[in-house]
């Protein structure tokens, strides 16, 4: 008798698990309660709206409330996946297609669940299926030289927040980290704070390029802007843990190179500038992204070092074009 009521409770419990992991295991991801989806404006029109300050780009989270502009499929994907832009493979097409979408989170639901609702929008709206997988990719790995780092603390305090300058043109972009204001100084310039920068980033242009200021710059702000601006990823080996002052200088044709570099991934064509005189296109080809950028980095006791490195990848495996309907 004994032994049989064992045996009974066994099998209860066993069935008891099953039941629970079933229930477990069928439970929905979170997901917005309602999202709808529509193509972005043309690239012409929003470089008109940002001339005007009226643009809508990136992410904004205003309470239930989610809003994102000008988004390609890759930028959705990158957020839903907390993934750097290098980690996702697909069709080249992810970045060229854009959408708006407004979306509401649940009632109840923290906003820090808005990723993985993306990540049931492109499942479901999308039809997005994916697999993992870890390569070896080329890549540029930020050491310290040989003599050191010469990089300056930047300031611990706050920064002192941008002023609205009467008559300058000034706007907000979304990100995940926030949102990042733009103010123009009118003379092809910008100051911007927030967003990805926990300091201040100041550009200035002339004849012959442009010049970065920025006041305060993890280590790691330093690498997501490295990677913007040369031909591979950027991964941080320095073990450098501080906030710092940057300042780098780019000649034109770097930012030339940088420039088409980046309409290329939205599937637009820049004209070529006249050459230079003394400028040989085959020497810019051969260290894509100018080096200009690997010697500013050398004067902060940095080198950017050519290597092959183990990444994790997202491969997409399906995406539809288009959304089903709203």
């Amino acid at each position: 008798m004994y032994r049989q009521t064992i045996q009974r409770l066994a099998i209860g419990l066993s069935f008891a698990a099953g039941v629970l992991l079933g229930q477990a295991t069928q439970e929905k991801a979170p997901a917005f309660e309602v999202a709808t989806i529509r193509p972005a404006p043309s690239i012409m029109e929003i470089v008109q709206q940002l001339q005007s300050g009226k643009a809508k780009i990136g992410m904004t989270v205003d309470g239930a409330r989610v809003d994102m502009g000008f988004q390609g499929l890759n930028d959705l994907i990158r957020i839903a996946y907390k993934v750097k832009p290098y980690q996702i493979q697909g069709p080249d097409w992810m970045g060229q297609q854009r959408f708006e979408i407004q979306a509401k989170i649940p009632d109840g639901v923290s906003q820090d669940l808005v990723p993985e609702m993306l990540q049931s929008l492109l499942a479901d709206r999308f039809k997005m299926t994916f697999h993992r997988e870890k390569k070896e990719l080329p890549v540029y790995a930020l050491i310290v030289a040989k003599g050191g780092p010469k990089l300056t603390e930047a300031d611990p305090g706050p920064e002192a927040p941008l002023p609205d300058t009467p008559g300058a043109a000034s706007m907000s972009i979304g990100t995940e980290n926030g949102p990042m204001k733009i103010v123009q100084d009118g003379k092809g310039g910008s100051i911007m704070q927030g967003g990805q920068f926990s300091g201040t980033l100041r550009t200035s242009v002339s004849q012959t390029g442009i010049h970065l200021d920025i006041s305060k710059a993890k280590i790691s702000e330093m690498v997501d802007l490295l990677s913007g601006l040369v031909d591979k990823p950027v991964l941080d080996m320095t073990d450098l843990k501080g906030a710092y002052k940057v300042t780098m200088d780019l000649p034109m044709e770097d930012v030339v190179l940088i420039a088409q570099r980046n309409a290329a991934q939205l599937g637009l064509q820049l004209p070529t500038p006249p050459q230079a005189p003394g400028a040989n296109p085959a020497d810019l080809a051969s260290t894509p992204g100018g080096s200009a950028i690997f010697q500013a980095v050398e004067k902060m006791g940095l080198k950017l070092e050519s290597r092959k490195a183990p990444v994790d990848i997202i491969v997409v495996d399906h995406l539809e074009k288009t959304p089903t309907d709203n």
